[in-house]
């Protein structure tokens, strides 16, 4: 499984997702490929003293990762984002813009990158990392679905690593109360109950997340298959068949290892009128 996914934003190329497995990196920027190892170790240098470290290369075509941002505003070669095993860094290469990382479900939660600044590390399993150019802010998203999580009823040894859960879940996250309102229908002692629509959950969970729309839910359910494995790396050489009944096999895997439970329901709006439960 790949570490991390990034998520060109409009008018960016490629414009499909980049998968980068631990230890790969992205450079970005209006002309990427003219940054040369030479040349980025001789701008870091100069900024910080120091060089960037491991440099890429894109499955079977063996040049490095590249993403273009055609804009004047952005800097040739404006940055570097690299996979560790659960979370990624970012080094800004520009001299005078601030890069700003949003955790979009975190009520404002964000952090800055100055210039110069290589190798900070991102803790958001999903991040808006936010260019400005000129008069505009350009965006890409940057997914890290290997974010782990210790098992909390495991006390673990004393001088131990804690247990890593087999299927690592935010509790907290909208991926999850999605998940959890698919499960609901067959969690109220109805084994074989029909799942709700997508537009059924987003009319469910409106009074928590008003935002919620259908395509909103339906990336949530795509994100899903990733984390929970169901659809094969990009790196494999056949990736298969399109994933049919996707939410049947999200639902089915996740109340049979009671990654969602009966308990988990309390976090669900109350149903709305002549709706399912």
């Amino acid at each position: 499984m790949n570490s991390i996914i990034v998520v060109p934003g409009p008018t960016m190329s490629p414009a499909a997702q980049i998968r980068l497995a631990p230890g790969q990196t992205l450079r970005f920027g209006r002309e990427p490929l003219r940054r040369t190892a030479t040349a980025t170790a001789t701008a870091t240098a100069t900024a910080t003293g120091t060089a960037t470290g491991v440099r890429a290369t894109a499955g079977g075509g063996g040049g490095p990762h590249t993403l273009h941002v055609p804009h004047a505003g952005v800097s040739r070669s404006a940055g570097e984002i690299t996979a560790t095993a659960t979370y990624w860094s970012l080094s800004n290469f520009s001299r005078s813009a601030t890069y700003v990382v949003e955790n979009p479900e975190g009520a404002g939660e964000h952090i800055k990158i100055a210039p110069g600044r290589l190798d900070a590390p991102v803790p958001f399993e999903f991040a808006r990392l936010v260019l400005p150019a000129g008069s505009e802010l350009l965006t890409l998203d940057v997914w890290a679905p290997r974010h782990d999580y210790a098992d909390r009823d495991d006390p673990g040894e004393p001088d131990g690593e804690p247990t890593v859960l087999p299927f690592p879940l935010d509790r907290s996250s909208r991926y999850f109360l999605v998940l959890t309102a698919l499960c609901a229908p067959r969690l109220r002692g109805e084994p074989h109950a029909p799942l709700p629509t997508v537009e059924q959950v987003v009319e469910r969970l409106k009074p928590s997340w008003p935002a919620a729309n259908r395509a909103a839910v339906q990336w949530n359910i795509d994100y899903l298959a990733v984390k929970l494995r169901l659809k094969p790396g990009p790196d494999t050489v056949d990736p298969g068949p399109r994933l049919v009944g996707k939410k049947e096999t999200l639902v089915s895997l996740a109340l049979r290892f009671d990654l969602v439970r009966e308990t988990d329901l309390a976090a669900l709006p109350a149903a709305p009128t002549g709706t399912a439960r």
